[in-house]
């Protein structure tokens, strides 16, 4: 009854069989049923009651543990499954549950030394290898990294694992194994096929398409700084624009701004996936954006159900779903081009420029002195990669070091990362004949602090295999160029979107050597620094990347065309891609 999740059924039998007072696992487990239905506190307290029975007995600590961990007790939780290890050294489970613990206490390098135990007493759970290798690539630990990223593609080919697609991206797999990825996932949400809604063209309630937007991010998020603009100029178009949020984060400037700009702002936050489902449906939604997809830990769940008649995969998610119930994804040719749509389960619509669209109100403040931010005097190149840790792998610093060792006094200047992962990079530089002090931190910083930074910034060396995103658009847009290795997948090819459609395809090389000579080049010659950023800072004001009137005018011709094409009766399949001339790229 337990496995069949009958927690009430089970939590009685256990009930029963723990009249007997040495039926210490049985007491347990009704402890367990508890914790299923909720009740954590009495939970707590039955295991409290065991430990005092037999305290070198593992049921006790184990319940104990889980009762408090969903207290949020979190270090008083850690404390009772250490406990329970030194019972239960082998015991994998335990340290997996420390290393979920670990992980939400920040403590990162307790968590992937948790992990690895977990991973040697269970070596056939493909979970604890998944959770390894994120947590090796956020704290930089290459240590055996590689063997353990070609384990996890074989097991991803194999569909013998479930894994979030945009942790996949940084493994460096093809588009055919990321389309893979994100079958294997989506196949195991329980909603799918769950809830039939009626999808028949209805009468028209407005003279505007209802269009509406899903995400955990309408708040000081990556999605606000490249959204918010556009929401405002919708507020003015044929687009009635419908926010549907599911996060319960406090009230910030972001949310206040999307509430604002927005036709109606739902609060779905506190709603079951299949209830979100039926808020939207009622709503009469046309066309219904996701614009988290894998991001930030979501699933589609709510998409899941069908609540719309037309499903979009949009800008959180730099892939594909793998999701039958999308029908389309929104890109551009550069970002997407033809030779990838095989690899895509959505069918494409391409805009006529970026995908990526940007807020060009805001402001780039002057920022401290070079000094205050630890840098060298004027005159000294400044390369910086301010992507997260989990984006640096060893062939990125590789060319990042090499670029040092050729431009003297030069610095490279990165984000803080997790736990060592500063360290481990300094050592990795000290091995590769750069001075590790040559390697400048910044700590995590308020977005307009953050953005001002770049203005001492003379070039952003991307990363492989996962692009910057948003990060890319926030140098551009602060007047930092980016350089870039366009790849083959859809998130290797973002900052490459980004440069050709600002009209700065020489930013975007072919290879590792070309990288390494052009960001020499940069460093050692000031007066092509110079020229690169002067054309950078034109480019901005010629190319329409950084207009939003001008994207809201696309954005919503598109949503039209795909409107008009679903109630004329036709397929996602043959929908036209007309209307984009622009070339893809290398």
């Amino acid at each position: 009854m337990f496995l069949a999740a009958r927690y009430e059924q089970a939590f009685r039998c256990f009930q029963l069989a723990a009249r007997n007072p040495l039926a210490i696992g049985a007491d347990a487990e009704a402890g367990r049923c508890e914790v299923r239905l909720g009740r954590f506190e009495e939970a707590e307290r039955r295991a409290r009651s065991l430990i005092v029975t037999a305290p070198q007995t593992l049921p006790g600590w184990r319940l104990l543990g889980e009762a408090l961990r969903h207290q949020g007790k979190h270090g008083e939780a850690i404390d009772a499954f250490v406990q329970a290890s030194r019972i239960a050294p082998r015991d994998g489970s335990l340290q997996l549950q420390l290393a979920h613990l670990y992980e939400s206490t920040n403590a990162y390098e307790a968590a992937r030394d948790a992990c690895e135990r977990a991973f040697q007493s269970m070596p056939s759970d493909m979970s604890l290898l998944v959770a390894l290798v994120s947590l090796k690539r956020r704290l930089c630990d290459w240590d055996g990294l590689g063997v353990l990223s070609e384990q996890l593609k074989a097991q991803v080919a194999a569909s013998r694992v479930s894994m979030s697609p945009i942790d996949f991206l940084s493994e460096g797999a093809t588009a055919a194994l990321e389309l893979a990825c994100a079958k294997t996932r989506v196949s195991k949400l329980a909603a799918v096929g769950a809830r039939r809604f009626d999808l028949s063209p209805g009468p028209v309630r407005t003279e505007r398409l209802r269009v509406g937007f899903v995400s955990h991010g309408f708040g000081p998020h990556p999605t606000a700084v490249l959204t918010s603009a556009l929401f405002e100029r919708l507020r003015s178009s044929a687009v009635e624009a419908h926010l549907f949020s599911t996060s319960n984060e406090p009230v910030s400037v972001e949310k206040r701004r999307f509430a604002a700009a927005a036709h109606q702002f739902h609060d779905i936050s506190g709603v079951s996936a299949a209830d979100a489902a039926s808020l939207i449906h009622a709503e009469g939604i046309e066309i219904l954006i996701d614009l988290d997809g894998y991001s930030r830990a979501r699933q589609p769940e709510i998409l899941a159900h069908r609540p719309a008649p037309i499903q979009v995969n949009w800008l959180g998610y730099p892939g594909t779903t793998g999701a039958s119930f999308f029908d389309y994804i929104i890109a551009d040719r550069f970002v997407l081009p033809e030779s990838l749509q095989p690899y895509f389960s959505e069918t494409v619509a391409y805009l006529p420029r970026c995908y990526q669209c940007s807020d060009s109100t805001r402001a780039v403040v002057e920022p401290p002195s070079r000094e205050a931010c630890g840098l060298p005097p004027e005159g000294d190149a400044v390369y910086v990669c301010f992507n997260a840790s989990y984006k640096i792998n060893p062939r990125s610093f590789l060319r990042m070091m090499c670029v040092l060792r050729e431009v003297p006094r030069s610095v490279l200047w990165l984000l803080k990362g997790p736990g060592q992962a500063d360290e481990r990079l300094r050592i990795a530089a000290r091995r590769m004949g750069v001075d590790p002090s040559r390697l400048i931190f910044m700590a995590k910083l308020p977005h307009a602090s953050y953005l001002s930074r770049y203005r001492h910034a003379d070039l952003f060396l991307d990363t492989e295999h996962y692009n910057a995103h948003t990060t890319a658009s926030d140098a551009l847009w602060a007047d930092c160029p980016v350089l870039t290795r366009p790849g083959e997948t859809f998130a290797t090819r973002v900052a490459g979107s980004l440069n050709h459609h600002l009209g700065m395809d020489e930013m975007n090389v072919r290879t590792d050597d070309d990288f390494v000579v052009q960001a020499i080049r940069h460093g050692r010659d000031a007066a092509y620094r110079t020229a690169v950023r002067e054309k950078l800072i034109r480019q901005k004001q010629r190319s329409g990347l950084f207009d939003v009137a001008g994207y809201a005018r696309d954005f919503v011709a598109l949503l039209m065309r795909v409107s008009v094409h679903h109630r004329a009766g036709g397929v996602p399949a043959d929908f036209p891609s007309e209307g984009e001339g622009s070339p893809s790229g290398p």
